[in-house]
């Protein structure tokens, strides 16, 4: 007799996701959703941000979110929007207010759209 593991569909990874974000917890996010060798997209003009357009693996995407947050001097607001789901793909308006170390104060929106294999996320994708 074999256990089996139960793997979460996009919709539940979805759902997570969208629990865990209300919450402002997006280690757990990483920790719990994604796989351990996610990929990170960010767009060519990213580049110009000082931002790095590819990232592989989940530790590089950990450091990549330190690096960003700790560029924070002051949060002013953000959002989230409902998951829409489709397939092995769901995707989230979302957009922050605030003020970066040394460039100022900057409201950004973007569209994020996320790969589901196996009940993880293996890669995230950014469009702003």
């Amino acid at each position: 007799m074999s256990t089996l593991e139960a793997v979460m569909t996009t919709q539940e990874v979805a759902n997570r996701y969208m629990e865990l974000e209300k919450q402002g917890n997006w280690m757990a996010i990483q920790d719990e959703l994604y796989s351990a060798d996610a990929v990170s997209i960010e767009p060519e003009h990213a580049a110009a941000m000082g931002m790095q357009t590819l990232t592989n693996g989940i530790d590089s995407i950990k450091a990549k979110a330190k690096a960003w947050n700790e560029g924070i001097e002051e949060m002013h607001g953000g959002y989230c929007s409902d998951p829409v789901v489709g397939g092995n793909y769901f995707s989230v308006a979302m957009g922050m207010d605030c003020t970066m170390k040394g460039v100022g104060r900057m409201k950004m929106d973007e569209i994020a759209v996320f790969e589901v294999k196996g009940g993880k996320i293996v890669k995230e994708q950014f469009f702003f």
